[in-house]
């Protein structure tokens, strides 16, 4: 098969990162307004939350390590899945992931690598035995499902996971009374509730509501998966930057449940308040942003983002050195993914 020429995009942008980062692990939120007269009642209702977002998947280590890691010893992963339908709504395991980030974190180099995985990505899907879209791997094996095609496309393994209804981003905008973003052009979208181009934006710096803010980050029309990406950490970091503001301070009891009721994860509240420690821990944390370059296909009839196999091979070795994990790939499975491609 043919490789592409490697070029890996790096962005360094702690600040940015940081605070993406931060509204995704929500007992950062916590911390943030720690010496205000309420913190114990945002305490117990974080706590609370995150008893109900717990879920043990009966999986106490990834197959790709030798022990069980230990999240304020170890170098550890963790695995971010944006879904398209509610968590507990019974069906979230049918449901495809519209947005997928895995991040990297070295304890002693006090750094994250964060990786952005297009849903188009063509991928082999072990629980099908195929290739198939990344977005897919969800509805065909829930949460399991994904975690073992990451784990499978990168050789590295995904110690926690944090799944998220992108929707939640609805009543956490509301909440904040809204966000600024700047909208790059003119658009149509659906809301919500799939009503077809109920929502219309304007180009230009503008404040959203949650269903616009939805749209925001959901719509592709004009350009492609990889801008979308883009736009959910506008939003995320606008959200941040909007829930971290003097006049909405208040309302971090709103933010916490809006997103606590759309959540699912393996971390305990322990946990989560180690992790926190770690991504709040001084202000030279470094943090480097990695994309996946590839090509678009529509050979078949159906899009694809081709993956850039030589890029793919060396955002896996980068991410293994962060990690401090020698484990060489299997080449058996380098050689069936191999079989797979060159047949689409």
């Amino acid at each position: 098969m043919k490789r592409r020429e490697y070029r890996t995009r790096v962005e360094k942008n702690p600040k940015k990162t940081k605070k993406m980062i931060s509204i995704v692990l929500i007992p950062m939120l916590l911390f943030i307004v720690g010496g205000l007269s309420y913190a114990g009642y945002v305490y117990g209702t974080t706590k609370n939350v995150m008893k109900d977002s717990y879920e043990d998947n009966g999986r106490d280590k990834s197959n790709l390590r030798d022990s069980e890691v230990e999240i304020d010893m170890d170098n550890i992963t963790v695995l971010i899945m944006g879904v398209d339908t509610g968590i507990k709504r019974g069906n979230e395991d049918r449901s495809r992931t519209d947005s997928l980030l895995f991040a990297s974190l070295n304890k002693k180099d006090k750094s994250v690598d964060l990786l952005s995985i297009p849903r188009d990505s063509y991928v082999y899907i072990p629980s099908e035995g195929k290739n198939d879209k990344i977005a897919h791997a969800h509805a065909f094996g829930g949460t399991m499902g994904t975690i073992d095609t990451v784990e499978n496309m990168l050789d590295i393994p995904v110690d926690y996971y944090v799944k998220l209804n992108f929707d939640s981003f609805v009543d956490v905008v509301e909440s904040l009374g809204g966000i600024e973003v700047d909208v790059p052009y003119e658009f149509t979208e659906s809301d919500s509730n799939d009503k077809k181009d109920a929502i219309h934006l304007m180009p230009g710096e503008q404040t959203l509501n949650g269903e616009e803010a939805l749209a925001f980050a959901r719509t592709r029309k004009q350009d492609n998966d990889i801008e979308r990406g883009k736009r959910q950490q506008e939003v995320i970091k606008s959200i941040a930057d909007k829930t971290l503001s003097v006049d909405s301070l208040f309302n971090i009891d709103k933010v916490i449940k809006s997103v606590g009721e759309n959540m699912a994860t393996n971390m305990s509240f322990s946990e989560m308040k180690s992790l926190f420690s770690y991504v709040a821990k001084g202000d030279d944390l470094k943090i480097n942003t990695l994309n996946l370059s590839g090509s678009d296909n529509m050979s078949n009839g159906v899009y694809y983002w081709m993956l850039d196999e030589q890029n793919l091979s060396n955002i896996e070795l980068r991410m293994k050195e962060h990690l401090e994990i020698e484990r060489p790939r299997d080449n058996e499975t380098d050689k069936q993914v191999e079989e797979e491609l060159n047949n689409l």
